[in-house]
């Protein structure tokens, strides 16, 4: 399978890559199977950051490729999308930090997924995070971080969801560049990646019914 559009998206190609995703939907090709090729490319991405050889000026403008891409293909995806979600997700990145693009990309792929999702954006009050659980009533609740200053907001918002009887009905997970297990025991989390993809497949793996 080519890999053109991927390697698009690596190269920075904006261009390049939006041709490709727009003449490959316009031809009828699955709309997931396009999603799936631009994973890859941000997967490619995200390998050199962490090795070095991309900085974060990198890394946000195939993000900023990567969400124009999806934008894109929206209207094609729902077409192929169960009528019913799958389940409820609730992501934020929590007071503290205002990187959203890991959370972006997981977003998407959660919604390609069946997934509805409620992403209450960045720099998010925990209040805010608990009185949307509560409203919503998801199955999973995320919290993203690209620095460690939201750490301890994300450990204050899984105490007030205890605090609030809706920690047991939830799955939390945290994600991010700079998280790690021992940052998953500290908030007391069910789940952490730095991988987005992992994150999709945590939240098949646990839907209600599976």
């Amino acid at each position: 399978m080519s890999q053109e559009l991927a390697m698009a998206l690596v190269e920075l190609n904006r261009d390049k890559a939006m041709e490709l995703v727009r003449s490959r939907a316009e031809k009828g090709e699955d709309p997931l199977g396009i999603l799936a090729e631009c994973r890859d490319g941000m997967t490619i991405v995200g390998e050199r950051f962490q090795a070095g050889d991309y900085y974060l000026a990198e890394l946000l403008l195939s993000g900023e490729i990567f969400k124009a891409a999806i934008a894109f293909l929206e209207p094609y995806l729902a077409k192929v999308l169960p009528a019913k979600p799958l389940g409820k997700v609730v992501l934020a990145t929590v007071r503290g930090d205002i990187h959203d693009l890991g959370k972006n990309i997981l977003s998407v792929l959660l919604k390609a997924q069946g997934f509805e999702v409620h992403d209450l954006g960045v720099d998010v009050a925990p209040a805010k995070i608990v009185e949307t659980v509560k409203e919503v009533q998801p199955g999973f609740v995320g919290f993203s971080a690209l620095i460690t200053t939201s750490f301890p907001a994300m450990k204050e918002t899984a105490q007030m969801l205890v605090e609030a009887g809706l920690r047991d009905k939830v799955k939390l997970m945290v994600g991010g560049g700079v998280t790690t297990p021992a940052l998953k025991d500290y908030v007391g989390a069910d789940f952490q990646t730095i991988d987005a993809t992992a994150g999709v497949s945590y939240c098949l793996q646990n839907v209600e019914g599976r």
